[in-house]
Order: structure tokens, then C-alpha cells, then sequence
């Protein structure tokens, strides 16, 4: 026979789970994208960050409260001397022993070159770029749910069409039995149809055992029960929202998360370098506190109140400064040419996606006819074979045909799905489809 089984997958024949005996679960596809939201460990990482970035800003504000200390301190003395400026007469004073000191001090920053309001931007540019990135990771999530439930779709039905076809091979081959015993066909014909059935149950063993780890990469992802058994109806995937089809990258600079992303952070090495620039300047803040001090037996000093303008700056500062100046510029230059490196990516991304959408939909076409044509072509053939006017080859190769049109039909039906929600994916819109944004 000229075609075989094994052609009839091609590259298809990734990882897919096991239509058995067991209990099986339905989830529709948007309630697994919402499990995968809950459930994921990307996802929770991703939140985690997010909020570090959140404390991260806080922080930042937080320089802008005035620095509040209180010291204090208690010291003992030994032999120690004594010599008053002040003209104490011919008293002996005594020995102080022990020395109390304590201090209150109030810092409130008036200018820092600006560090504090630029660090405050930089953070919060730095948070906002890590929102984006989470909400990249749920576009990512989503398409993943999206290829496990679509490739699952595609080995449960191939799997049902595998069985429907086996039955009647092995009808064929109990015929076959009866009319080789009576002399009317020779044994090799036999042979064929029982070689026929043999391929069919290796393909079929193949088909079970991926749908199997499919499924198990599909409920690992959403974190449910390792024996659980999903099974995908047609409604969960044919029957899928759809909205304009994108024809430009245009929707993609408008709603890809990653770009928004390294977008806030080419705002934040902006910030960066005014930060550095800041070093230039002299620091000016407000001071103001309370001393008390007691040396016993011979000074107590109480309710000292002090206030004034204190003034800061670092000479050698401003000669080294011009380094990391050039190290935030350069930074920012990094920052900026991967953000067009990344805009010539979706670029790409974009078109193929487009062409691969168009080309799913072809093939669809093609498919469906193929799919009378084979089923004509089957019939002429079994009549003509009935009829004595073909032979044993040509009948199992059309009925091979007929079964890889089926088989194709249903891969390029939930092909163009996959390739609608793979251009969604790559424009920034896939969440938006399931209204899940809000998750």
C-alpha cells in the first residue's frame, strides 16, 4: 500500500491526553484561561513582582518625610579632670564620675538636586513597566491554554475517527476471512486488509499516548488532580468569539504589554540620568532639634533648642559624577534601541501571523472539499471493487485517503482558530476577547 498511517499526522503528533473508561472533565475554554489566571505559577510570580515594585515605590516616597532621630548616651568616667574657663574661685570641684547625654534632631530636605522627586518617577515608572509584564504573562498563559485545548480537540476527534474507521477495517478483514476460505479472493488480499487493521491500531496507540501527555501538560498548567481527564467539545472551540480581523501591526503598538513595558522603562533611564545629573548640586535642608547633657556634679545643660539651614556639598563629587552620568546615558541608549529592536519583532510577528491566518483559512476550504472528494472517490472505488473492476489496493488506499481527509478537515478546522488567536495574541487583543481583563 502507498500510504501510510503514520503519514497521516505529519507534524501534528505532539502531546496530546487519553480518551479511556475514566470519568471526564469538561472546562469551558474560558473557564480553564481563568484557572490558568488563578492557578499559575507564572502568573503568581508575576504578581509577586508587581508588588515588590509597589513597596519599591513607597520606599521611594517615603524619602520625601522628614528624618527624625533621638540619641542618647550614658558614659562613666574615671579620674576625670576638670578645668572650667570660668573663674570658680579657690573651691575644689569635685570628680565627675558619670556623663548623660541626649539628643533630639529633625532633617527636613529642601533640595537634593532633585534625587528625591526623580527617584519617586523612576520607581513609579519601574512598577507601572512590571504591571505591563504581568499582564504579558496572562497574554502568554492564555495562548498556551488556548494550544493545549485546541491540539487536544484535534487528537480526541483524530482518535474517534481512528476507532470509527478500525471497526469497519476489521469488518473488512472478517469478510475477507469468509470469502478467502470460500476461493473467491486470494489469501494476499487477506493479508492486506489484516495489515491494514495492524496500522491502524500502532497509529491509534501513538494518538492515545499523546493526547495523554497533552493532557497532563494541560491540567499540571491549570493545577488540577494529575489523573484528571479532560475532554474538549466541538462548541468549546469552534463556536469562538471573533472580532475584527487585524490586517497592520498598528493594534499591536497600541495593546502589546511587553512593548508598553520597555516603554516605561526607557521613561525610567530618563529618570535615571536626571537622578545622576543631581550629584552636581548642592544638598540644602531645614535642621532643627533638642540637646540635653549632664555631668554630674558639676554641669546640667536643659531644654537646648536648636534650628538653622544645613548645607552639603560633595566637591570631589562633582569631578567623579561625569561617569555615571555617561553610565545612565549609555543605559538609556541600551533601553531605547531595544525597544525598536522589539517594535521590528511584532513587526514581523504580525505579518506572519496574518499570513498564517489567511493560509489556515485556504486550507479550511481545500479540506472540506477534499473531504466529499475522498468520500466520492471511496464510493466509486468500493462499487467498482464489488463490481470485480478494481482490486484489493486500490480499495484500501482510497479508504486511507478518505480517513486523512477527515482527519484534515478536523485539524484545519480548529487550525484556523488557533491562528485567529494567534494573531490576537501577537496584537495585544487575546484577553480582550475573553473579557478576562479584569482577572
Amino acid at each position: 500500500m502507498k500510504v501510510s498511517y503514520f503519514m497521516l499526522f505529519g507534524g501534528f503528533l505532539i502531546g496530546i491526553s487519553s480518551i479511556n473508561a475514566q470519568d471526564k472533565t469538561n472546562l469551558k475554554l474560558e473557564e480553564a484561561i481563568q484557572l490558568a489566571w488563578t492557578k499559575s505559577n507564572e502568573i503568581s510570580l508575576a504578581n509577586t513582582k508587581v508588588e515588590t515594585k509597589k513597596q519599591e515605590l513607597q520606599s521611594a516616597k517615603n524619602n520625601q518625610y522628614p528624618d527624625f532621630k533621638i540619641t542618647g548616651q550614658y558614659l562613666r568616667l574615671t579620674k576625670a579632670t576638670v578645668d572650667l574657663k570660668i573663674d570658680a574661685g579657690s573651691a575644689v570641684l569635685p570628680v565627675p564620675d558619670q556623663l548623660l547625654i541626649g539628643q533630639a534632631s529633625l532633617k527636613v530636605p529642601v533640595f537634593v538636586g532633585m534625587k528625591i522627586q526623580n527617584g519617586i518617577k523612576l520607581q513609579d515608572n519601574l512598577y507601572q513597566a512590571e504591571n505591563a509584564m504581568a499582564s504579558q504573562t496572562k497574554e502568554d498563559v492564555t495562548m498556551r491554554v488556548i494550544d493545549y485545548y485546541a491540539n487536544l480537540y484535534k487528537a480526541q476527534r483524530t482518535i474517534e475517527l481512528l476507532k470509527e474507521n478500525q471497526k469497519s477495517a476489521e469488518q473488512r478483514v472478517t469478510d475477507f476471512t469468509a470469502l478467502e476460505k470460500n476461493g473467491i479472493i486470494p489469501r494476499n488480499d487477506l493479508l492486506k486488509s489484516q495489515l491494514q487493521v495492524s496500522k491502524i491500531q500502532l497509529t491509534l496507540d501513538e494518538a492515545l499516548n499523546n493526547e495523554k501527555i497533552i493532557n497532563y501538560y494541560l491540567v499540571t498548567l491549570l493545577k488540577l488532580p494529575t489523573e484528571t481527564k479532560l475532554v474538549v467539545y466541538e462548541n468549546d472551540l469552534i463556536n469562538f468569539p471573533k472580532n475584527a480581523i487585524p490586517t497592520d501591526e498598528q493594534p499591536a503598538f497600541q495593546n502589546r504589554k511587553d512593548l508598553a513595558a520597555m516603554q516605561y522603562q526607557e521613561k525610567a533611564t530618563q529618570n535615571n540620568i536626571k537622578m545622576a545629573k543631581g550629584d552636581y548640586y548642592p544638598n540644602v535642608a531645614l535642621v532643627g532639634g533638642y540637646a540635653a547633657l549632664n555631668l554630674n556634679n558639676i554641669i546640667t545643660l536643659e531644654n537646648a533648642m536648636f534650628f538653622g539651614v544645613g548645607l552639603s556639598y560633595d566637591i570631589s563629587g562633582i569631578l567623579k559624577n561625569g561617569t555615571q552620568v555617561k553610565i545612565a546615558e549609555s543605559k538609556a541608549i541600551e533601553v531605547k534601541t531595544s525597544e525598536e529592536l522589539l517594535k521590528d519583532n511584532i513587526r514581523v510577528q504580525v505579518q506572519q501571523a496574518i499570513t498564517n491566518y489567511d493560509l489556515a483559512v485556504k486550507q479550511n476550504i481545500v479540506y472540506n472539499q477534499a473531504v466529499e472528494q475522498a468520500s466520492e472517490n471511496y464510493r466509486i472505488v468500493k462499487d467498482k471493487y464489488e463490481n470485480g473492476l478494481s482490486d484489493t489496493n486500490d480499495l484500501l488506499e482510497a479508504d486511507v485517503e478518505q480517513l486523512k481527509s477527515k482527519i484534515s478537515e478536523t485539524i484545519a478546522k480548529v487550525d484556523v482558530i488557533q491562528k485567529y488567536y494567534e494573531l490576537l495574541s501577537v496584537t495585544g487583543q487575546l484577553s480582550q476577547t475573553f473579557n478576562l481583563s479584569k482577572i
